[in-house]
């Protein structure tokens, strides 16, 4: 049996027709930049997550660009995120101007450590960024009184937890700001590049539509120099088709996730995710640990398994930030988790006896 990361294709023919027809709307209208297929995305996405205010743009990495450039990021200023994640999530703290600021993450759920936060915090710092990795909400609720305690601002990284929640409450909707990525393989993804900012104050969406669309809200009106970073009509079109399976395909991944703890739970030398109280994990990656996760790899691959590792080196140590001289101790959590972490198969067309047959080899690696 072959077993995919992800089958987007598959995901493609059980919504084709509507698809396929969203595609000629937009070709019959010439609605290529902006317009109304643009416009209806971002009222249906608003009202999904639950945000006043919704700006598309270009991709998931011009959203946190776009939200640093509006939120005032000057040379100097710092910004504390976490030490495990994309690059995305630090490389536009550095366009933007500011410093990178790395936090550790805690051990249960890979996300940053609002713990180890504070003890960051310096008379030049501006804000945090913190990261739903994996699908998994960060503490925001710690994050959050951290952040008015010292008069910080919040930007979710919201790219992997599209619906997660924290005791009933959607990421995205705790901080200032809120940045999605729609990357083909993400849990609501689309057929190329794309992402959207999300918040709650206009004056805010105002400054951060018009940087994304050369600082003007009319076009011919300039009023700042700014970017070009537009979602397409093409883009939006099929975003729209694929929003309303959003919530049934993220139950099809926490039952997946189920399904995989079940048949998991007896092998011991197999680490597998745990969610913090409270949150709900909608499962973007389903990440195991094990120590000698190479040649794990290597077996699921030679049995047709694909797999993934995210991310093989922690962001301070990749040699983009080798000038900030940091060491393993710096983030013992985020270090030791490099070598150890696997992504194995979760979409939601996955079958039950894919699911067994990934579960059942990893078993047999051990024998």
């Amino acid at each position: 049996m072959k077993v995919p990361f992800a089958d987007l294709h598959l995901q493609y023919l059980s919504l084709k027709e509507e698809i396929d027809a969203a595609i000629a709307s937009v070709i019959r209208s010439s609605a290529f930049i902006r317009g109304p297929f643009v416009q209806t995305f971002e009222d249906e996405f608003s009202a999904a997550v639950g945000a006043p205010y919704c700006i598309s743009c270009a991709n998931g990495t011009d959203s946190l660009f776009i939200a640093m450039r509006a939120l005032g990021v000057r040379p100097g200023d710092e910004v504390i995120t976490t030490a495990h994640s994309w690059i995305s999530t630090t490389e536009t703290i550095s366009q933007a101007g500011g410093n990178v600021v790395f936090c550790d993450t805690d051990a249960l759920t890979h996300t940053i450590d609002p713990v180890q936060i504070e003890a960051k915090i310096t008379a030049r710092t501006v804000g945090i960024i913190p990261v739903h990795l994996y699908g998994q909400p960060a503490d925001m609720t710690a994050i959050m009184a951290i952040a008015r305690k010292h008069g910080l601002w919040v930007i979710e990284d919201c790219a992997q937890s599209h619906l997660a929640e924290i005791d009933g409450q959607i990421v995205g909707s705790f901080g200032d700001v809120a940045s999605y990525s729609f990357y083909p393989g993400k849990n609501l993804g689309a057929m190329g590049d794309a992402g959207a900012i999300t918040c709650k104050d206009k004056s805010l969406a105002d400054r951060m539509a018009m940087f994304a669309r050369h600082g003007g809200l009319s076009k011919g009106d300039h009023q700042i120099e700014g970017i070009n970073s537009r979602l397409d009509g093409l883009q939006a079109a099929i975003l729209s088709v694929k929003l309303p399976r959003l919530r049934e395909w993220t139950a099809k991944r926490q039952a997946l996730a189920r399904r995989y703890m079940s048949a998991l739970k007896d092998i011991d030398w197999v680490e597998l995710p745990e969610t913090a109280a409270g949150r709900s994990h909608v499962y973007h990656l389903f990440v195991i640990k094990h120590e000698r996760r190479d040649a794990l790899a290597a077996h699921l691959k030679h049995a047709g398994i694909q797999t993934v590792v995210n991310y093989p080196i922690s962001l301070p140590f990749l040699p983009a930030y080798e000038r900030l001289g940091h060491r393993p101790e710096d983030f013992p959590n985020a270090f030791g988790n490099q070598s150890k972490i696997l992504s194995i198969p979760i979409f939601p067309e996955m079958t039950d006896a894919q699911l067994l047959y990934v579960a059942d080899t990893i078993r047999g690696f051990a024998e």
